[in-house]
């Protein structure tokens, strides 16, 4: 490939997490040109002086290749993942880890890690994949149904079909699946979630996944509390223009949150209730390896750095005991990080500062423990999400602000964890990917479906090639 060479250009552009505005360096890479065309690669030369079916071919040819090396990046991740590799940078899962260090769409990492997982159960397939003669696409959707007892009849499918028709057959063969069915309904029920979070404007966004059954009591709690609400509304003021079913429904969904928390979820004090009590010697906040103790309230023991962690961010009351054990004063309660300083740290951090998370739920993380000396001052304090704020006090990682004001990570072994990972060095992409399958037969034709152009008729694939409908 050509060499290119870079130009660099200068702007004054806002850092991300709100700090001073800095020179952003921008390499701008300058191709030569060949006959009026970039040139990207030995192989891609002017489109022009070439025929389009040539052209297709080489397209085809090189998907071959990229299908091969894709099966076998499935095959390392499902090795890496069984090996929790991931764990080592911190990560909660193999595909966050991919998602920070390939740059993948978290879905789209996940999904990558079913397949990688899925794969050693359907021998057939993985080796047709392996052979290019199967696409992603199409692996993809054979691993949502394909088991031991499928796997052959659905291979010899899918290599009669296109992409989309394969997607269509799964369709159908998970309604008429009950195994799959069950399946599905675990994932289901895996898969709720709600999520509430505030937006530009100060509103508020809700969205989530219900289960059937709460999202049923869900929808009759809205009516009756819209009926509740607008029944009067509508007798009083005939004229006026009535909320949207949307705004009805916003303002039901307010109605039964004061109500619940007027009446049944919060008896107690506000606050007070779900407040979390941890007694903890003074010595072991400043040293974990102090004697003393550290426990919850109902006397349930605590690791000298969990209460570290809890410590960081919390409501601290300063209890006095005499000789004989008994309280002799109690401080007045104060926070850990005081409202102000909370909102600025929120505002500089905006997420989770460890490498790749940036999740936006967290903790105020010391960096040097206020029971150690440490300040209680924007510069000793870094925000991390639950998950992370563990991984930096049990599990061995650490953080440390640099002289230039940048926080550095440390695995438990010393070893540096970048907030960018390093990009590989590839000079040539294409012709990497052809050493690495040179013991692979593949070409134009490779990819190529044995489909003769008829539609599918799914009912019937159905009917002679499931094992509920063919009686085996």
């Amino acid at each position: 490939m050509s060499s290119a060479t870079p130009r660099s250009a200068c702007c004054s552009s806002r850092s991300p997490r709100g700090e001073p505005p800095r020179a952003l360096q921008i390499q701008v890479l300058e191709f030569p040109q060949r006959g009026g065309h970039t040139c990207w690669s030995r192989r891609c030369c002017d489109l022009r002086s070439r025929s389009f079916s040539v052209w297709g071919d080489d397209i085809a040819e090189l998907s071959a290749h990229i299908e091969v090396a894709t099966a076998r990046l499935l095959d390392m991740i499902r090795e890496f993942d069984a090996r929790a590799g991931w764990a080592e940078a911190g990560a909660k899962s193999c595909a966050e880890w991919l998602s920070w260090r390939v740059g993948v769409d978290l879905n789209a990492a996940g999904e990558r890690v079913r397949v990688a997982r899925a794969l050693p159960n359907v021998p057939p397939i993985r080796d047709a994949f392996a052979r290019g003669e199967l696409s992603y696409s199409k692996v993809r959707a054979l691993t949502r149904v394909a088991t031991a007892h499928t796997e052959e009849r659905l291979l010899i499918a899918s290599t009669s079909m296109t992409a989309e028709q394969v997607e269509r057959l799964v369709r159908a063969w998970r309604r008429v699946d009950r195994n799959a069915e069950h399946q599905q309904t675990a994932r289901r029920q895996k898969s709720r979630s709600l999520h509430v979070y505030q937006d530009e404007d100060g509103m508020f966004i809700v969205r989530g996944r219900l289960t059937p059954e709460a999202g049923a009591v869900l929808r009759q709690a809205l009516a009756a509390a819209c009926d509740r609400l607008y029944a009067n509304a509508r007798v009083n003021d005939p004229e006026d223009d009535p909320p949207t079913l949307g705004q009805q429904q916003a303002d039901g969904l307010g109605m039964i949150a004061e109500v619940a928390l007027h009446r049944d979820l919060d008896p107690g004090a506000p606050g007070a209730r779900y407040q979390v009590v941890v007694h903890v010697d003074a010595a072991v906040l400043a040293d974990p390896d102090q004697p003393g103790e550290s426990a919850l309230e109902d006397g349930a023991h605590l690791s000298a750095e969990s209460s570290r962690r809890l410590a960081c961010d919390a409501s601290r009351v300063v209890m006095r005991h005499g000789a004989d054990g008994r309280v002799t004063e109690i401080g007045a309660r104060t926070r850990t990080i005081p409202p102000a300083l909370r909102r600025a740290l929120n505002h500089r951090d905006r997420g989770c500062r460890f490498p790749g998370c940036g999740s936006r739920f967290t903790q105020g993380h010391h960096i040097r423990h206020w029971a150690s000396g440490g300040p209680t001052t924007l510069s000793n304090l870094a925000s991390l999400c639950r998950r992370h704020h563990r991984s930096v006090h049990e599990d061995g990682f650490e953080v440390e602000r640099r002289p230039d004001g940048e926080l550095e990570f440390r695995r438990p072994d010393g070893r540096v964890l970048p907030m960018v990972p390093a990009r590989p060095d590839v000079q040539d992409a294409e012709e990497h990917l052809r050493e690495q399958n040179a013991g692979v037969r593949l070409d134009a034709d490779t990819l190529r479906p044995n489909w003769c152009g008829e539609p599918l008729d799914v009912v019937h694939a159905i009917d002679v090639m499931h094992p509920r409908a063919i009686g085996h």
